[in-house]
């Protein structure tokens, strides 16, 4: 079958203005991973120009020159990797080296007066008062930094000069450190100038959930509970914990994955059309969503949930260790590496519709994706046939790795009698759109440089997702059990029993 057309529109995007991004925590994996190979696509698609300058701040003392060459390496690397699995192309020296030129580095404590007084010297010698402050540090820095530009006058706007501050999750461990978050940096600078990021945002197909809800008449009609059985949302890892151990211990898969990722992909799978696609509008539907989840009982909190975690097992064919052998874990840690859960969305549209979601590591696959389960249509009329049950319709939208959408539909097996076959109808990004490597950041980092909020969280949107998985953070603090279950496989049994007394399955991951 010849490869589908698509109606192509070129692209409305312009390049981002003349700015300064400092880099807190420059000599983190986030930065030389994630980061500066987002900087460097950018680059490549013209989305930044020479006015943009990079700067890197942390303590470690290196020259530009070696920061600049600890980068190159990486990302030089990374590009020769992906050429050998595929068809994509290795670094391009010559754009490399563009970007290089406008990257530098200043050594300094967070804590230092002095630190923040070169950050201030290196905005005035770039030519522009434009400034973005992103941190890419410790959890623990986050208001110490915020608190420190706002002292140093570095958040003023003055004579139309912007000033933005980009934070990374983990957003606070609960909801009271999230509370207190918010309250220490909107005491120094305003909402309009906070980017809290979220990586998810960033990736094609979370983005294309709204533009086919909203730009398709077809799916916005069954979009409620008259049509819709259940969602589930599934985010699986085959990595485990590697060298993040310590962090791991004080955090768990809940907080690490719960209140950030996965609420933001049930938020825009179930919010309201909104009066337009600006920030306010979007950020405020996705918010009542969040607001609108029903608060568990303890009781109900305990038997809607399962915390699992990893045992040694094979993934991909490799032998790997359990996760009370990961190093800096303790050899008795009850920490959960997996979590399922259930919840309700209080309100009209979802009224009756659970919502399961699960993530963990050193699953079977790599695997995010979002199921959205029809009800079964009346099958009196193939009874006389032997058909006894109707297999639901399901949508799949496929987040990673392979991203796309899939309709489940049955069709008729060829043949002289009646039988039903499951089919897919859909389409793969790769298969059908021009698509260049990315990290995901590319998007929300443009975004921020031309003060697009849209795909980053509000306040109260933080606050209401911590509010959300309080009361199972609540009844889980007095213990509880913790499933073991095998790296290799897709979690504990307990997870399965959770849907299984509903009637109800997981969506295969294999």
């Amino acid at each position: 079958m010849a490869k589908p057309k698509t109606t192509k529109t070129k692209s409305s995007a312009t390049k981002a203005p003349a700015a300064t991004l400092f880099l807190f925590g420059a000599h983190g994996d986030l930065v030389q991973r994630l980061l500066t190979p987002a900087l460097y696509n950018l680059t490549r698609d013209g989305l930044v120009g020479a006015d943009l300058r990079i700067v890197g701040v942390d303590h470690n003392s290196v020259t530009d020159a070696a920061f600049r060459d600890k980068l190159a390496n990486f990302v030089r690397a990374q590009a020769a990797k992906k050429a050998a699995k595929s068809d994509s192309q290795p670094l391009d020296e010559a754009l490399w080296q563009k970007l290089a030129k406008r990257i530098s580095y200043i050594e300094g404590d967070f804590l230092e007066d002095a630190t923040y007084e070169a950050v201030a010297e290196r905005i005035r010698e770039s030519g522009t008062g434009n400034a973005v402050f992103y941190l890419a540090t410790s959890p623990r820095f986050f208001s110490v930094v915020v608190e420190r530009l706002g002292k140093s006058g570095l958040l003023k706007e003055t004579d139309g000069n912007f000033r933005r501050v980009v934070i990374e999750k983990p957003f606070g461990h609960d909801l009271a450190s999230a509370r207190e978050l918010n309250a220490q940096i909107l005491a120094v600078m305003d909402e309009r100038q906070i980017f809290r990021i979220d990586h998810y945002l960033g990736k094609e197909t979370v983005q294309n959930i709204l533009v086919s809800r909203f730009s398709n008449a077809l799916f916005e009609s069954f979009w409620n509970n008259h049509y819709i059985d259940h969602v589930q949302i599934t985010a699986a890892e085959t990595v485990g914990v590697e060298d993040r151990g310590s962090f791991y211990e004080t955090t768990g898969a809940l907080r690490d994955m719960v209140p950030n990722h996965l609420f933001q992909l049930l938020a825009m799978v179930a919010m309201e059309p909104p009066a337009a696609f600006g920030a306010d509008a979007v950020r405020g539907e996705k918010a009542k969503v969040i607001g609108a989840i029903r608060p568990p009982t303890p009781a109900q909190a305990r038997a809607n949930s399962v915390r699992g975690q990893y045992r040694a097992g094979t993934v991909n064919g490799e032998k790997v260790p359990g996760y009370r052998s990961e190093p800096r874990v303790a050899r008795s840690s009850n920490t959960e590496t997996y979590v399922a859960l259930k919840v309700m969305v209080d309100n009209w549209r979802w009224a009756g519709v659970p919502f399961y979601l699960r993530t963990g590591k050193r699953m079977s696959v790599r695997d995010t994706e979002i199921v959205i389960y029809f009800k079964p249509a009346p099958y009196a009329q193939f009874r006389n046939l032997g058909i006894d049950r109707m297999m639901p319709n399901n949508l799949v939208i496929q987040i990673q790795p392979d991203e796309g959408m899939w309709l489940a539909i049955q069709a008729k097996r060829p043949g002289p009698t009646v039988e039903m076959e499951t089919v897919q109808l859909g389409f793969s990004y790769a298969d059908v759109f021009e698509m260049q490597p990315s990290t995901g950041y590319e998007t929300l980092i443009y975004d921020c440089l031309i003060g697009d909020q849209t795909l980053f969280q509000r306040a109260d949107n933080i606050e209401n997702g911590w509010a959300a998985v309080q009361p199972f953070l609540d009844a889980w603090a007095g213990g509880g059990t913790v499933e073991p279950y095998t790296a290799g496989k897709d979690g504990p049994t307990a997870a399965d029993d959770l849907l299984g007394r509903d009637g109800r399955s997981w969506h295969s991951l294999a």
